[in-house]
């Protein structure tokens, strides 16, 4: 049971129903004792009619003058009492006809038992000294048995019923007790790097939960604090490092225009020149980031068949796949209309295209797959490299991670990714990478949803695949 909910349903109905169990039991105790002295008493009326019909010489009376006195009225009662009458002296001198012939066992020292009789049952018991007689009455226990037995089903139809009562509303409880807390959590599960300025609400009420609201409210500040810190950093550090570096570039340039070096060091210019290229490039995708980040770019949508944006970058796509030694293909499925930033996308489509290339063997394949359908535009660029482990799938989108480095050297930035995943992200849509058919190689891919609007421009989406 991993939800809390669950958790205190259960408990408080475990908690109701055994504690209606328990006052069942002691109710059972209670209710059997008192059914018990009920039998006592109805065994004592019993007596003191036996005395009254006995007469005021009972004394003197013998065997045969007690039977005519009391036979008849014990004839009546028959079916509910078994009687006895003993003379410590001569032995017993009057039994009821339902004892038939069977004495009554005798518990010395107690005047009220319960004693079991052989062809009649259990019996509750009651004796009464009347000297020179003792009188033993018993009744039976046979209806008390089934009054308790009435009374323990109606206990567990009950504790059935409680149960599943108690399960009810002890969800309803903890469903209503726990609002704070899911309001906490889908609070929290809002705030994000680009939204920290949301906070929790907090309850009047001031308990365990609105202090924990405001305990991660002070946490989102201090984090938000701390995020503003580095974006203002990394963008001014980024803003700020392009004019030393302008100003170097432009140096070195007038340098090789001069021709006043030896090649040597027209060569070393030349490289610098090539780093300062790559450090201004690396300073362009921070800041990049940094805006996207902090939702400060803004994206020109509009509305674009796919498929001649494709066939568009193939064009393209092709050329740099030949410079490298390699082979590009593509295919598009789908017929319809999308909203998207085609420069940027294209970007997108760029970088992923160069790392397919980078980690593609010479005389390799790159596949470019787009498919449209009615709710996403999905686009993979599939290589025929060696692959990652799953557990790199989701790293190579973090910065300045470069698994596979571009060549020895490791030109690539390590930015690229990161900012294909900040692209697609103000898209709405998601970007992944998987492993390729049959294992081989690796596919980045990306889907971008379609608006409810395009869909119904284009109902039917054709699925024949078109090979550009």
């Amino acid at each position: 049971m991993r939800s809390i909910s669950t958790r205190l349903a259960v408990w408080y109905a475990s908690a109701a129903t055994l504690t209606l169990a328990c006052l069942f039991v002691v109710g059972y105790q209670l209710l059997e004792t008192y059914l018990v002295h009920g039998l006592d008493l109805l065994n004592t009326a019993e007596f003191e009619q036996i005395r009254a019909h006995l007469g005021p010489d009972y004394r003197t009376l013998s065997s045969k003058v007690i039977d005519e006195r009391i036979r008849e009225t014990t004839e009546f009662s028959s079916v509910l009492f078994y009687i006895e009458i003993d003379n410590p002296g001569t032995g017993t001198v009057f039994t009821s006809r339902n004892l038939h012939s069977v004495n009554i066992p005798d518990v010395p020292g107690q005047h009220r038992y319960n004693a079991e009789v052989p062809q009649i049952g259990e019996l509750r018991v009651a004796e009464f000294v009347l000297s020179p007689f003792d009188i033993t009455i018993a009744t039976p226990r046979s209806p008390l048995h089934k009054v308790m037995e009435g009374y323990v089903e109606v206990c567990a139809a009950l504790l059935a019923g409680m149960l599943g009562v108690s399960v009810v509303i002890g969800f309803g409880l903890s469903r209503l007790a726990l609002r704070p807390v899911r309001l906490i959590r889908e609070t929290a599960n809002r705030i994000r790097s680009d939204n920290l300025s949301e906070r929790i609400p907090v309850s009047q009420v001031r308990d365990e939960v609105s202090e924990l609201a405001l305990l991660l409210n002070q946490m989102f500040d201090r984090l938000e604090s701390s995020f503003n810190q580095i974006r203002r950093f990394t963008a001014e550090a980024s803003h700020e490092l392009k004019t030393p570096l302008t100003v170097v570039r432009f140096q070195a340039e007038k340098l090789l225009v001069s021709g006043e070096l030896t090649p040597t060091n027209e060569e070393s210019v030349q490289m610098q020149l090539e780093e300062l290229a790559r450090v201004n490039q690396i300073i362009e995708e921070m800041l990049f980031l940094s805006r996207a980040e902090a939702q400060a770019i803004s994206l020109q949508f509009s509305s674009i068949d796919p498929e001649p944006f494709v066939k568009s970058f193939a064009l393209d796509a092709r050329v740099l796949a030949e410079h490298g030694g390699r082979r590009f293909e593509v295919s598009h499925e789908g017929a319809g209309q999308v909203s998207f930033d085609d420069s940027r996308i294209r970007r997108v489509l760029l970088n992923l295209l160069a790392n397919a290339l980078a980690v593609s063997p010479a005389g390799g394949v790159v596949t470019l797959r787009s498919v449209l359908s009615e709710s996403e535009w999905r686009v993979s660029i599939e290589d025929q490299g060696p692959g990652l482990p799953v557990d790199q799938h989701e790293r190579i989108f973090e910065r300045f991670v470069r698994i596979n480095p571009r060549d020895a050297e490791g030109t690539g930035s390590g930015l690229g990714l990161a900012i294909c995943r900040s692209i697609i992200g103000l898209h709405q849509g998601r970007i992944y990478a998987q492993n390729g058919p049959e294992g081989l190689g690796m596919a980045v891919i990306f889907a971008i949803p379609v608006s409810k609007s395009e869909a119904a421009e284009d109902p039917a989406i054709e699925l024949s695949v078109r090979k550009l």
